[in-house]
């Protein structure tokens, strides 16, 4: 029995498809770790001890798959790592910081990508999520072992030999090495239909919006860890595209969504690049600069972010693609999005009828 035992330990421990043991990649054996990304609480929590970062990016999956660590804006002398993770709740995002922290006590920066449903009080902790493996500086035992020995892990190895063997020789090996993990594949033809999914998916989430007292006291503590640590914390509304802040209008919290913003401006001041702008305004086709879905904007998008925030003013970046807001400018700028959205409704009827459409889809599936 022990043979086979320590075989199969052997086996995932070679191939190491969730990316943790940092086992040698061969190409075309175990260079694709198509399950990776799907694991992503488990490599960043133990690439921040590997690692120990001195600056990181935060935030959920728009961040995570839109903003490079390696960006050009960020400079080559900077050592970043992109911490986001899938569709985070904030308690979760606070845990990963502290997690940082507890392995880089010399943490400088972090550049926090904030979403509003991550304050979503129905948004529990993903299934992947364990507390007890952070602010750890090791590998916890039940991780170790669940990736060693799991027959679920067996199979996720057998699959990363199967996707190595057929992936196109342009696939690069150290796809999320620095915890950036951009889409693929978005360019592909199906972004109609990856944003039909992604529309449907928010109200399918979140049509019953309740805002959270507790995930907004985890970013309070965030924003007072920073400072208690000398943390220099820059904070960014996510460019999702125009349907999913229509979509926060359908689901009648657009009320909500505005007071959110001025209860954060009461805290930090913060880069707005949500609304209805140059960029998030994109029309929907099949192939598109800006957008993979709704919700996910693409690494160029994210780089001019970073351009804009850390005042890395070039022609690329529309005049009207990011505002820093505070307490002086909130209302007027509040009032400038609503006018913004008028323009864009009366120019898009048939993006604003898909929103209705699918959100009417939705409210009939729950009554049925």
């Amino acid at each position: 029995m022990t043979i086979p035992v320590f075989s199969v330990g052997l086996f995932n421990w070679l191939i190491d498809p969730q990316d943790i043991f940092k086992s040698p990649n061969y190409w075309k054996i175990n260079h694709e770790k198509i399950n990776k990304d799907n694991n992503d609480r488990l490599f960043k929590a133990v690439d921040i001890i590997r690692l120990q970062p001195e600056n990181i990016i935060m935030g959920s999956s728009r961040t995570k798959q839109g903003i490079d660590p390696e960006s050009s804006a960020l400079g080559k002398e900077q050592n970043f790592y992109n911490l986001a993770i899938n569709g985070p709740n904030f308690y979760e995002a606070r845990r990963y910081i502290e997690h940082a922290i507890h392995n880089q006590p010399e943490l400088k920066e972090i550049i926090l990508g904030v979403d509003f449903f991550m304050f979503n009080q129905d948004l529990e902790n993903q299934p992947t999520f364990n507390s007890s493996r952070l602010e750890k500086n090791h590998l916890i035992f039940d991780d170790a072992v669940k990736n060693l020995f799991s027959l679920d892990v067996v199979n996720n190895s057998l699959e990363t030999i199967k996707a190595s063997q057929n992936s196109p020789d342009t696939v690069d090996d150290d796809y999320g090495d620095d915890g950036f993990m951009p889409n693929r594949n978005f360019n592909n033809g199906q972004t109609i239909w990856r944003f039909n999914q992604s529309i449907k998916l928010y109200f399918s989430l979140h049509s019953n919006y309740q805002f959270s007292e507790s995930y907004w006291n985890d970013f309070k503590q965030i924003v007072q860890l920073c400072r208690e640590n000398n943390i220099e914390l820059k904070v960014f509304l996510s460019p999702a595209h125009a349907t999913q802040w229509e979509s926060i209008y359908t689901t009648k919290r657009w009320d909500v969504f505005e007071q959110w913003k001025r209860e954060l401006v009461k805290i930090i001041p913060v880069w707005d690049f949500s609304g209805y702008n140059s960029i998030t305004t994109e029309p929907i086709a099949k192939y598109m600069d800006n957008y993979v879905d709704s919700s996910h904007y693409t690494p160029e998008i994210g780089n001019l972010i970073l351009q804009r925030m850390l005042d890395k003013q070039t022609d690329e970046i529309p005049q009207d693609f990011g505002t820093i807001i505070n307490q002086e400018n909130i209302e007027q700028h509040l009032a400038n999005i609503k006018s913004d959205r008028q323009k864009w409704l009366k120019n898009n009827p048939e993006e604003v009828d898909l929103v209705r459409k699918f959100y009417a889809e939705i409210n009939q599936d729950r009554n049925e």
